[in-house]
């Protein structure tokens, strides 16, 4: 060991059960969103949550930036159609994910109705600001 101390900020256990569903507002009106609790044990410093489909995809979010350092984001269940800045258009299905850095101008575009997703950020708080669309997409 070279002596130095590695310091961490203080995190506690967080349990969360979906049979016990700690639903909280969200971004988005086709979305039922299922806070995980990770932003209270972190203090902040991570959030975790489950977004799960209402309806489907009524419209197209619009493109817009999350300001956080990422967003991580995996497919649970359905699927979801996102477009990035750099020109990249995907669909991801179940058992895929991206980690979008923060900052970074997307647009979902379309969802299965069925669609449940795992979302994390870091730092747990996270805004949104809509934002005109890259030079090279239409939407």
């Amino acid at each position: 060991m070279d002596g130095t101390v590695e310091t961490r900020a203080p995190m506690k256990l967080a349990i969360s059960r979906k049979s016990a569903p700690n639903y909280t507002q969200g971004r988005r009106t086709f979305f039922k969103y299922r806070d995980l609790g990770v932003a209270e044990a972190t203090g902040g410093s991570m959030r975790a949550q489950v977004m799960e489909g209402i309806t489907g995809m009524t419209e197209p979010t619009g493109w817009h930036v999350h300001h956080c350092q990422a967003q991580f984001v995996y497919i649970i269940k359905g699927w979801v159609d996102l477009e990035f800045e750099d020109g990249t258009r995907t669909r991801l299905e179940v058992g895929d994910s991206v980690m979008i850095p923060g900052e970074m101008r997307h647009n979902e575009f379309g969802t299965s109705p069925d669609v449940e997703i795992l979302e994390l950020s870091v730092p747990g708080p996270m805004g949104t600001t809509p934002c005109d669309p890259p030079a090279n997409m239409s939407r």
